[in-house]
C-alpha cells in the first residue's frame, strides 16, 4: 500500500515538474526547429491519449520506434511511457532482417518509423503488426488528441523502455530499463557532471536509441535546461557549434574525438573558443592520448571519462583532477552505486588482483527481456555484471581490464587485448586498432593486432612490435600485425571482434 502524497518518478513527470518551472523556454532544439517546454509536454499528452485511445495500448504492451535524433523522439518515449506502455528504442541503421528478428523477439502492439529510415521503404518486416509513419499523418493524429497528462498509475519499478543491446557476439538481447532507474540516473548526472541544471544547455549527439545517447540527452530535460540534438559525424561543424558559447555540457563517444584530432592542427587552433563546464566520454574505452589532446584543445578541469552498460547504467566515473594521474582508470564507483570485483569462487579480489566486476545500484536494468538463463547469468543476488574484467589501485581508482570472453590463453598464459591495445593505441601513428586471439597449434592462441594507421602517417610492423616489447612481457607481444582501413564496428560502435576473427590469417 502506498503512502499518501506518493508520486511515482517517472520522465514524464520529471519533464512537467520543469515545464511548471520554464514553461517558455526551450526544451528541445533540432536544425531551425524548437519545442518549449509548454509545447513537449502538450505533445508528451497527445501522445499519450493516442496511444490509449488509437491505438489501445494497455500497460506492459510494445511499441517499437525505428527513428533517429527528432524532435518527436523524446515525446514519443515519455508519452508512451506514461500510460505503461514499454518503448522498444531501435536503430535506424538496422536492416530490415535485423528489425523483423527484434519484432518477433518483442512481440510489439505498434510500430513506429521515420521515413528517413531505409527500412521505411518496405516494412514487410513488421510482420503485419500496426505501422504509424512519423510524417504528416503523426502530426494529424495526435492534433485530435486531448491534451492533458492521462490518468495513469506508473509502477516507477515497472520497465518503460527495452533497450536491445549491439550483438557483438550473437543474437541482441532485450534490456528492461524501470521508470525510477532512468530518473535517478538523471538525479546522479546533475550531481556528479554539473551540466544538466535549469541554467544549461546540453549537446547531444549521441543516438538517442542507445541507452547512452538517450540519458545524456534527456537528463537536462528533468531539471528545466535546453538540449540542442546535432549530427556529430563533421568534427569541425562539432567545434564550430560549440564555438557559439552557448554550449555548457557534451557527451562524445571516443571515435568523434579520434576524427577530430585527425584535422589539421591550424582548424584546431582557430576552434578553441567554448563556454563548456564539462566534456564527458562514454562507449569505449578513450585512449590515454586522445584525453590528453583533449585537455589540450578544451582546457584542464573539463573532461570525465564514464564507464558503464545498458545492463548496469553508469558504473565508474573519473572526474577532470584524476585524468592525468590515473592513466588508464574510469575512476571510482559513481553516485549511488557499489562496485565489486570478484575472483573465479565469487569473493572479492584484493587490490592490484584482476576480478570480473559486479555493481549494485537503483539505476540498474531489472533482466533481459524473455531470457531468463541470460538474466540469471548477469543479476546475481541483485548484482549485476557484464563480463567485464578490471582491477582497483590502493585508492579504489578502477581500470577496465577487458572482456571476460575477449580474454586470450596463449601458452597457458591469460592475456587481456586490451592492455596491448592500449599500447598500440598511444603510437602516434595509429588512428585505432583491436587486438584479438587466433587458433595456434603451438601456443592454443596468438596475439593478433589489426591495425588503422591515421590519415598520411604510415608505421611498420616492426615498429608497433618493438612498442610492445618495450612495455609488455613477452608473451603479450602480437605475433601478428594486419593493417585495414577500418575496424568493424556495430551500430553502436563497438568493435565486432567475431567478424576479426572469422578473417583469414
Amino acid at each position: 500500500m502506498r503512502p499518501d502524497g506518493y508520486q511515482p518518478i517517472t520522465i514524464g513527470r520529471g519533464i512537467r515538474c520543469a515545464a511548471g518551472r520554464v514553461p517558455d523556454r526551450a526544451a528541445l532544439i533540432a536544425d531551425d526547429r524548437q519545442l518549449t517546454y509548454r509545447e513537449l509536454v502538450r505533445r508528451m499528452a497527445r501522445v499519450a491519449h493516442t496511444g490509449r485511445e488509437h491505438f489501445g495500448l494497455r500497460t506492459s504492451d510494445r511499441v517499437v520506434l525505428v527513428a533517429p535524433n527528432t524532435l518527436s523522439y523524446v515525446e514519443l518515449v515519455a508519452g508512451f511511457s506514461d500510460i505503461g506502455a514499454i518503448v522498444v528504442t531501435l536503430s535506424p541503421r538496422l536492416t530490415a532482417r535485423e528489425l523483423g528478428e527484434i519484432v518477433s523477439d518483442c512481440d510489439p502492439r505498434l510500430i513506429l518509423v521515420d521515413p528517413s529510415c531505409a527500412a521505411a521503404n518496405d516494412v514487410s518486416w513488421a510482420g503485419g503488426i500496426a505501422v504509424q509513419r512519423l510524417d504528416d499523418s503523426y502530426e494529424a493524429l495526435i492534433a485530435r488528441a486531448r491534451d492533458g497528462a492521462p490518468d495513469v498509475v506508473i509502477d516507477e519499478t515497472a520497465p518503460f523502455a527495452l533497450a536491445y543491446t549491439s550483438g557483438t557476439t550473437g543474437r541482441p538481447k532485450g534490456v528492461l530499463l524501470p521508470h525510477r532507474s532512468r530518473a535517478l540516473t538523471f538525479m546522479a548526472m546533475a550531481g556528479e557532471y554539473r551540466c544538466f541544471g535549469v541554467d544549461d544547455h546540453f549537446l547531444a549527439m549521441a543516438p538517442m536509441c542507445h541507452g547512452a545517447g538517450f540519458v545524456f540527452a534527456c537528463a537536462t530535460l528533468f531539471f528545466g535546461g535546453t538540449t540542442t540534438l546535432f549530427d556529430g559525424g563533421d568534427p569541425i561543424a562539432m567545434l564550430d557549434r560549440i564555438g557559439r558559447g552557448d554550449i555548457s555540457g557534451v557527451f562524445v563517444v571516443p571515435t568523434q574525438l579520434a576524427r577530430l584530432f585527425d584535422q589539421p592542427q591550424s582548424a584546431l587552433d582557430a576552434r578553441r573558443n567554448h563556454a563548456l563546464t564539462t566534456m564527458i566520454s562514454n562507449a569505449s574505452a578513450l585512449p590515454q592520448l586522445l584525453k590528453e589532446r583533449a585537455i589540450e584543445q578544451f582546457g584542464h578541469g573539463i573532461l570525465h571519462e564514464s564507464y558503464g552498460s545498458t545492463e548496469g547504467g553508469i558504473v565508474t566515473n573519473i572526474r577532470p583532477a584524476d585524468l592525468l594521474r590515473k592513466p588508464g582508470s574510469v575512476g571510482l564507483a559513481f553516485a549511488g552505486v557499489e562496485v565489486e570485483l570478484r575472483g573465479e569462487d565469487g569473493a572479492p579480489v584484493p587490490s592490484g588482483e584482476a576480478g570480473e566486476l559486479f555493481c549494485r545500484s537503483a539505476t540498474s536494468f531489472t533482466g533481459y527481456w524473455n531470457r531468463s538463463e541470460d538474466t540469471a547469468a548477469a543479476l546475481v543476488d541483485g548484482w549485476v555484471t557484464v563480463g567485464d574484467v578490471a582491477v582497483s589501485d590502493a585508492e579504489g581508482f578502477i581500470t577496465i581490464v577487458d572482456r571476460k570472453k575477449d580474454m586470450v590463453v596463449t601458452g597457458g598464459l591469460n592475456v587481456y587485448p586490451r592492455e596491448i591495445e592500449r599500447v598500440i593505441a598511444a603510437l602516434p601513428d595509429v588512428h585505432d586498432v583491436a587486438v584479438i586471439g587466433t587458433p595456434s597449434r603451438e601456443w592454443g592462441e596468438s596475439l593478433h593486432a589489426f591495425v588503422v594507421q591515421r590519415p598520411g602517417m604510415a608505421i611498420d610492423a616492426d615498429a608497433i612490435i618493438a612498442a610492445c616489447r618495450a612495455q609488455l612481457a613477452g608473451y603479450k607481444v602480437p605475433r601478428q600485425i594486419s593493417f585495414i582501413d577500418e575496424l568493424p564496428r556495430n551500430v553502436g560502435g563497438k568493435v565486432l571482434k567475431t567478424v576479426l576473427r572469422a578473417q583469414p590469417s
